[in-house]
């Protein structure tokens, strides 16, 4: 299960333009060379916070639905309507947000991971706030101690995100530079079909004399027989 097309699209244009370092002209020979191309960028942090998370949602929803029980009978009507709808806004929202804090920090996903950010910080966050401050809704001890522990789960997790996702969008963004790099250093000419050759169709690649062209191991440079 993913995200539609359109929204992995609009995710990843919102997480280029928010996360991606502009300073970063190119590859950077001082951070890139202790960079694999094949390291791992995923928050360790992040992920134990969204297990410690997942473990601790059910207890908050159990306490806020007892709670809410115990005093629907003393709360004003619009406070009843807004409690309900809160919490069946908020479990749904949970869910999916856990989900795509799983898939995008665990996969290395950017669309994922920016989704679960942008839930965190502008739907659940507020939401569970409103919950924790709002005195005419009765809070209880209970509801007060569950809500100060979300809020301090999704604190956390939206910093810890912001983190993970600006290393992991421009991880991204120095692959594809280095493979633009990658492609001016090592041309390939094309076939007569129209199609671009593979080296293996290509005799100089190999170190074959043909056409009296040999390349060296330098990026631009190229040696020339006379």
């Amino acid at each position: 299960m993913s995200l539609p097309e359109p929204v992995r699209r609009r995710l990843s244009s919102f997480s280029r333009t928010v996360f991606t370092d502009n300073n970063r002209t190119g590859p950077d020979s001082r951070s890139d060379d202790n960079l694999p191309d094949n390291e791992l960028v995923s928050s360790l942090p992040l992920q134990m916070a969204l297990y410690f998370n997942l473990c601790f949602f059910p207890f908050w929803w159990v306490s806020s639905v007892v709670m809410l029980q115990l005093k629907y009978p003393v709360l004003p009507d619009y406070y009843k309507f807004i409690l309900v709808t809160i919490m069946i806004i908020s479990s749904l929202i949970e869910v999916i947000r856990l989900y795509l804090g799983y898939m995008g920090n665990l996969q290395e996903k950017v669309p994922e991971l920016a989704g679960f950010w942008l839930l965190s910080l502008f739907l659940q966050l507020p939401l569970i706030l409103f919950l924790l401050l709002n005195e005419g809704l009765r809070i209880q001890p209970l509801e007060r101690a569950v809500h100060i522990v979300f809020v301090v789960f999704l604190v956390f997790q939206v910093v810890v995100a912001f983190l993970a996702l600006k290393k992991m969008v421009n991880q991204l963004a120095t692959r594809f530079r280095l493979r633009e790099f990658d492609r001016l250093d090592n041309p390939l000419p094309s076939g007569r079909q129209g199609g671009p050759k593979t080296r293996a169709e290509i005799p100089w690649a190999v170190g074959s004399p043909a056409e009296g062209i040999r390349p060296t191991s330098v990026g631009w440079g190229s040696a020339v027989r006379a």
